[in-house]
């Protein structure tokens, strides 16, 4: 008897915690896997799986609402076509009702991303007046995208004017805070994306879910980077090519500018089978700067014997020879690399192609392979 009643009793008060605490799981609001946030009165459904990105989570709600979280950053909710916008959300939640078909896009990289899943009618307004893949430049050039001014100095009222449902922002506006809280005043939606601070180069590409999620093109988000990552898949299990490789350009002060060997560019080299020529370069520096400055001295000292060099003119002046190398620096021709002719360039529009990371590394692996050759490369090309 007693233990009935003491089932009796326990059974009671479960039955009163259910009522009184609904987001725990016993009805109501919920967050089964303990982690996804309580969104107004929705009801989680599922989280997106990630593979690489670690900057950003995306929940599913029921009706199909979307909630994407950026690490340090922005929460926007995806309220669909039709919808309402739910009770009781958080004040710092950013609402965005699809469809979208106004953004201002500041990122200059997630453009391509945008292009990836066929979403560039999506885009109104850009900040930069340099775009090297076609589709994004024939928008430019035909009027159907709107130059509104860099990220750090829109044209407030054009935005206004235009209808800017969404400001999509890269982390360089955090150079600029005044300017994000300017547009916020004005009533312009403003996130700031954090797809440079991936580690993998691969999670930058996968900041492609963010996008289909945002424009209902989740379908085509998941194709885009599958695509990209089953490259990735067949290099795994190949044994190294033992090459080294220094991934530079020349500033206009005459120092060699390269990366940090915890960067995503030293990690694309490692992933295709080279082997990054600074071993333990700015592991001291906790700052999130990815590039570090070295005097030619330095620079000649620690990659003269790479055996590959590739020239960074994503960001440099574009180079086409070897001899518009060394007029950057004439003691390059003392690097072993020269001396072979084993010197690359990137084309100017390498890093604004975020959705071809897997594609890029495919090529990287060719040239440290030795199965590269003429003109087989989109992203890489030998100097004559």
């Amino acid at each position: 008897m007693k233990l009935r009643s003491l089932l009796r009793r326990t059974a009671a008060v479960l039955l009163i915690l259910c009522l009184l605490l609904p987001a725990t799981g016993c009805g109501g609001r919920s967050a089964p896997d303990g982690d996804a946030p309580v969104v107004g009165d929705l009801t989680y459904e599922s989280t997106v799986p990630l593979s690489y990105a670690d900057q950003f989570a995306i929940y599913r709600y029921e009706g199909g609402y979307s909630l994407i979280d950026m690490v340090n950053s922005d929460r926007m909710l995806v309220v669909p076509e039709g919808a309402t916008v739910p009770e009781g959300l958080d004040g710092d939640i950013v609402v965005v009702q699809q469809p979208l078909d106004h953004i201002y896009l500041a990122a200059t990289s997630a453009m391509a991303l945008f292009e990836s899943i066929d979403a560039l009618d999506a885009i109104s307004f850009v900040g930069s007046n340099h775009w090297y893949t076609d589709s994004a430049a024939q928008a430019l050039a035909d009027g159907t995208f709107v130059y509104a001014g860099k990220y750090n100095a829109p044209d407030y009222e054009l935005l206004l004017g235009g209808g800017c449902q969404l400001a999509i922002e890269s982390t360089m506006i955090l150079h600029n805070p005044e300017v994000k809280e300017k547009m916020v005043e004005l009533g312009i939606k403003t996130v700031v994306e954090r797809s440079s601070y991936e580690n993998h180069p691969l999670g930058r590409t996968e900041w492609v879910k963010v996008y289909g999620a945002l424009l209902g093109r989740e379908a085509e988000a998941e194709a885009a980077f599958t695509a990209e990552a089953d490259k990735i898949a067949a290099l795994e299990g190949l044994d190294p090519t033992g090459k080294t490789a220094a991934f530079f350009y020349i500033s206009s002060g005459g120092n060699a500018v390269t990366y940090k060997t915890n960067g995503y560019v030293p990690a694309m080299i490692r992933i295709a089978g080279g082997e990054y020529i600074f071993a333990d370069l700015g592991l001291e520096d906790d700052s999130k700067l990815s590039t570090v400055n070295m005097s030619m001295e330095q620079f000649y000292d620690a990659a003269r014997e790479a055996d590959v060099l590739i020239y960074n003119c994503s960001i440099a002046s574009q180079l086409y020879t070897l001899e518009d190398l060394l007029d950057l620096s004439p003691v390059l021709e003392d690097f072993k690399a020269v001396q072979s002719g084993d010197v690359w360039c990137t084309t100017e529009s390498m890093f604004q192609q975020t959705d071809k990371m897997g594609t890029i590394i495919q090529e990287m692996n060719a040239i440290f392979s030795g199965a590269a050759g003429g003109d087989a490369l989109q992203y890489l090309f030998k100097l004559q």
